[in-house]
């Protein structure tokens, strides 16, 4: 049983100041003494490394579309463990999922996890009508356990005066405090914030928020509502047992300004079954270390294009290690950088050259939300056949120069990849692919990553060969 207390924090829609409200709340708590683990729901990356960074815990995602309740609840219990407080962000608005029912909602995941909503409240031009639409929040599932409101962007204390006395007067929900509208620039880029490894001001941002929560939130009454939460019974020690079969062997992580997008669980099963993670600078290191495979996330790689580019000697070798059959597992920006060029904003920018694929990034989005792929050719990483559920979030259009050379694998069932019909980019012992994938939802990227390593690939002689001492045990990826 676990009685951890926690809170979810969610909007009327998204943009209301979510992450906002997260971040502050994040921040003070942090600065009072509590280990607030913090949680986001949905795929999200960047959202995850801005609560990472305030409360100085990685941020876990929560994501009802990718993972199973009894996934979603472990994955909990291992973030929350040694904690005095879990935070949970929504995403969108509360009721907000992917079909008429809301399946994958914030709702759905604050039943699941029987924590007390706390609801933030955009008041640009509105005064009364906001208890209308707390009235309907607080009926509209049944289990949905609403204890607060935050207004966000109230104009002056008149404006607040109204909205609270009318919130609380037809609905008997409190207002916990009234935020004012923020002069700061908050740092945003495309549908969101940009990473805070780019933002060279978040202390004076955090500062900021620390400031503003203190000074027009009730801090006792949510620690309060917090407490409240009833206990989970959740079954289970840990995510993977601890193993040694990629004992021995190093693998390289880009981690820098152009890529940072990796969700901690996918680190932590690669060391937890024995591995090294070497983790590297794309931008900076002059030379690729002794490794036996690469891993590179996504994130931004366009913004930080020339600089990639000029770092010739890491591309040579990395260029050269690919073709002696390096395995490489990149998704979507790392995709973008095993290409030929990216273009953007009119300025083209050599990249790694692995695979013949110039790539032109747009003003608008190409591909986004959740993705679900089938394996329909060989390859080093995924079985003929398997379904893979994922998501993806890239600007970027790709254009195949030489087809003979490369070959795309996965057949999209839902989301856009490539082209709306194809993803998964293979070539010797290389994989790239715009779905992102979260290891605990698919286990399969595990196994593959084990398989690739001890020279086990499907697809054959690709390459050198990498193996281990003794054979492969039993799997423990299926949670």
């Amino acid at each position: 049983m676990i009685s951890i207390p926690r809170l979810v924090i969610s909007a009327q829609k998204g943009g209301a100041g979510k992450t906002l409200l997260t971040l502050g709340l994040l921040r003070v708590l942090s600065r009072r003494g509590y280990r607030v683990a913090p949680f986001k729901k949905g795929p999200d990356y960047i959202d995850a490394g801005w609560l990472s960074r305030a409360s100085g815990h990685p941020c876990r995602n929560l994501d009802p579309f990718l993972m199973t309740d009894r996934q979603i609840l472990r994955l909990f219990s291992v973030g929350a463990r040694g904690a005095d407080l879990a935070v949970v962000e929504g995403n969108r608005g509360l009721f907000d999922g992917v079909d008429l029912e809301g399946s994958c909602s914030t709702a759905r995941l604050a039943r699941l996890l029987r924590a007390p909503v706390i609801l933030v409240l955009d008041c640009t031009k509105v005064t009364r009508s906001l208890a209308a639409l707390v009235h309907g929040f607080q009926s509209f599932e049944e289990g949905v356990v609403l204890r607060g409101v935050v207004l966000n962007r109230v104009a002056r204390v008149r404006h607040e005066t109204i909205i609270t006395r009318s919130i609380e007067h037809y609905t008997g929900v409190p207002v916990l405090g009234a935020l004012p509208r923020l002069r700061f620039p908050f740092p945003e880029r495309h549908l969101g914030l940009v990473p805070w490894q780019e933002f060279r001001a978040e202390e004076e941002l955090f500062g900021m928020l620390e400031e503003v929560l203190l000074e027009n939130l009730d801090l006792d009454r949510v620690l309060e509502i917090a407490g409240d939460a009833s206990p989970l019974n959740i079954s289970g020690e840990g995510l993977w047992e601890a193993s040694s079969e990629l004992s021995g062997m190093r693998i390289g992580v880009l981690r820098d300004r152009a890529f940072q997008f990796y969700y901690p669980e996918n680190l932590e099963a690669l060391e937890v079954l024995g591995a090294k993670l070497v983790y590297l600078d794309a931008l900076r290191d002059a030379r690729l270390p002794e490794i036996h495979a690469l891993y590179i996330g996504g994130g931004f790689p366009e913004t930080q294009a020339e600089a990639l580019s000029e770092n010739r000697s890491f591309l040579r070798d990395l260029r050269e290690a690919g073709e002696e059959g390096l395995p490489i597992y990149a998704e979507c920006g790392g995709l973008m950088y095993l290409g030929e060029t990216v273009s953007w904003k009119g300025r083209s920018f050599p990249m790694c050259g692995l695979l013949p694929i110039d790539f032109e990034v747009r003003e608008r989005p190409v591909g986004h939300g959740y993705t679900v792929v089938r394996v329909r050719e060989e390859n080093p990483f995924y079985p003929v056949g398997a379904l893979i559920h994922g998501h993806e979030f890239h600007y970027s259009l790709p254009r195949i120069k030489d087809p003979g050379r490369v070959r795309l694998v996965l057949e999209v069932e839902r989301g856009f990849g490539f082209d709306g019909r194809c993803d998964g980019a293979v070539y010797k012992r290389i994989f790239g692919t715009y779905t992102h994938v979260h290891a605990v939802a698919t286990p399969l990227w595990l196994e593959g990553m084990v398989k690739v390593l001890r020279g086990k690939s499907s697809a054959g002689a690709w390459g050198r060969t990498l193996s281990l001492s003794g054979g492969v045990g039993k799997s423990n990826f299926k949670i």
